[in-house]
């Protein structure tokens, strides 16, 4: 029998915007928890990005599911006492204002903890609370730049370093977010006690690249090139269809099945590639010689060689490839969801599966407001009152 979600009874008030923050709540409603999104009346400003389908963008969609919408005006006496209340009852709080911003706010982590002292506070920055960069304006690439992504991308002729084409540091911050999370409420269970968590974009990245992205600089006063033993570059090899693929060889195994597969058994004895050590030194030869031999090839034929001799390779799909791939559609990873309001959608599951647990991502992302009146309503308020929050423009709903 599947139970709730791993995180079913818990209460999260989601303060953020944006990818890190939103994303990582996401995380936690999926597991069972109640998110609640706090947004101004006229939204957060991913309901305005991308393409509108009634309503709702995809931008918002994609990292907004397995929430409730309640929308308040926080410029406002009124709206600032309704989240405080709706605080009492919470477990999590999260928000990822500038520094400072949330303390001016009258919503900064002392002041939320007297009226609920077991919370766990979740800051998210881009830099930190202090330097000289923690009170600028972040947006990813600023961290890409900042954290030495940007350096690992360089390309290796001209030199130029080079941006990766999707936000990594938002969703890695907003995986480390919910991981943090997850532990604070475990300790909060097994303690009693709730906790400020704070969380950098910026500290993120550097912690999360640094293993092979900077190994390199591990020990002090042995420092040795970081892109000296780059691994992950070039690894994009066009075959004779004009197809890309990509395969590797690191282990002695994976290099005899490499080279059984070219049928290029000769570079077994190459003293530039008998050992793993000579191949990472010799690692440009060596690529530009599988280069050329898999160029001799078609896609379908060389890749299914390369799985007979256990080599790591696959076809690079693009994205629309990859929903009608086999190992994805084994997997059930992609789901498609129907709703009243946006017709089918397509989504990702969530990513874990739990064997007692379940995981829910088919809620769809709320409509702005979409649960302000039910969520009043929990707390006690009376219609009348709600009424006239709506006039007054405190709250809104659709």
């Amino acid at each position: 029998m599947i139970d709730k979600g791993p995180l079913s009874g818990i209460k999260v008030i989601d303060l953020t915007a944006m990818v890190s923050g939103p994303a990582a709540t996401m995380y936690l409603g999926d597991q069972g928890a109640d998110v609640i999104k706090i947004e101004p009346l006229e939204g957060e400003l991913m309901r305005k990005v991308g393409t509108n389908n009634n309503g709702m963008t995809n931008s918002f969609l994609c990292c907004n599911r397995s929430k409730r919408s309640l929308t308040l005006n926080l410029k406002n006496e009124q709206g600032i006492k309704i989240l405080k209340d709706l605080i009492k009852s919470a477990d999590v709080f999260v928000q990822n204002f500038r520094p400072g911003v949330a303390k001016r706010m009258g919503l900064g982590e002392k002041e939320l903890r007297k009226i609920s002292p077991q919370l766990i506070y979740v800051s998210i920055s881009g830099f930190g609370e202090e330097g000289p960069y923690s009170k600028q304006r972040v947006y990813d690439p600023v961290i890409q730049a900042l954290s030495g992504l940007a350096d690992i991308q360089r390309d290796k002729e001209t030199k130029v370093p080079k941006m990766i084409r999707t936000v990594i540091p938002d969703k890695t911050t907003a995986l480390a977010a919910a991981q943090a999370i997850s532990s604070a409420l475990f300790y909060k269970e097994r303690h009693g006690k709730g906790q400020h968590i704070k969380l950098a974009m910026l500290d993120v990245m550097i912690a999360y690249l640094w293993p092979e992205g900077s190994a390199a600089l591990s020990f002090v006063g042995k420092e040795t090139d970081p892109t000296a033993g780059q691994f992950g570059l070039d690894l994009v090899y066009k075959t004779k269809d004009d197809k890309y693929i990509t395969a590797g060889a690191v282990t002695d195994k994976e290099w005899l099945g490499i080279c059984t597969a070219m049928k290029r058994k000769d570079l077994l004895t190459d003293k530039r590639f008998d050992t793993a050590r000579q191949r990472m030194l010799n690692k440009a030869e060596r690529r530009e010689i599988i280069a050329l031999e898999i160029l001799k090839h078609k896609a379908g034929s060389i890749l299914k060689k390369f799985h007979i001799n256990e080599v790591p390779a696959a076809p690079i799909l693009s994205r629309t490839e990859l929903l009608e791939n086999e190992q994805v559609k084994k997997n059930k990873m992609i789901e498609i969801h129907e709703s009243t309001i946006f017709g089918k959608v397509r989504a990702p599951r969530p990513a874990a599966i739990y064997s007692v647990s379940s995981t829910n991502g088919k809620k769809l992302a709320p409509l702005l407001g979409q649960n302000s009146y039910e969520i009043l309503q929990e707390m006690g308020m009376k219609d009348e009152k709600i009424k006239k929050l709506i006039k007054n423009k405190i709250i809104s709903t659709v």
